[in-house]
């Protein structure tokens, strides 16, 4: 063969092989975009998941405080009961004393 003719073969291989290794080129960047967008997805939900563990968190935080708040309103009423109780034997034993004085009066008087 001739150089002519060798060289010629010679282009049109490598034209030939540079013209496939483009084409393979754009179908390896357009999977790239993909994956980058499923990987920027899979980063999103990863956030929002962690945002809703927080949120759950701090409700279960402030779910004890009321707890807590409602414990110390049950026992303030039971003492307020309490005391009120007292208060009203007090005054019943006072009223019982006052029935017992007007009873007696009337026995002595009648």
């Amino acid at each position: 063969m001739s150089k002519p003719v060798m060289l010629v073969c010679l282009l049109v291989i490598l034209i030939v092989t540079s013209q496939f290794e483009w084409r393979q080129q754009p179908l390896v960047d357009l999977d790239a975009p993909n994956t980058t967008i499923s990987q920027k997805q899979q980063q999103l939900s990863d956030r929002e998941e962690a945002v809703k563990e927080k949120i759950i968190i701090t409700q279960e935080r402030h779910i004890q405080k009321l707890n807590e708040l409602v414990r110390s309103l049950q026992l303030q009423l039971l003492q307020c009961k309490g005391e009120n109780g007292t208060q009203n034997a007090t005054k019943s034993f006072h009223s019982d004393k006052q029935f017992i004085e007007v009873e007696r009066k009337q026995i002595f008087q009648g």
